[in-house]
């Protein structure tokens, strides 16, 4: 069960990481999506710090790369605006 966390919150760092590069890259009028994705991380991050600490260090990575999704997407939003 603690596994699937793990590649959802993978899957969500995919995900944030492609919404800003959109976000970024065309300036989206709208940033639903933005804060859609963001809101996705900010619960994968949440799941991810209650899993417990043993998974080889795998789960520390996905805890980082998901603070790094949710800084590119808040970089994605403020370049947006």
């Amino acid at each position: 069960m603690n596994h699937s966390k793990v590649r959802l919150g993978a899957l969500a760092v995919l995900f944030a990481i492609f919404f800003a590069a959109i976000g970024a890259g065309t300036a989206l009028a709208v940033q639903s999506h933005m804060a859609n994705a963001k809101n996705y991380l900010n619960s994968a991050l949440s799941e991810l710090e209650q899993a417990e600490n043993n998974k080889g260090g795998h789960r520390a990575n996905a805890i980082n790369y998901v603070k790094d999704a949710i800084n590119e997407v808040n970089l994605g939003i403020q370049y947006a605006q």
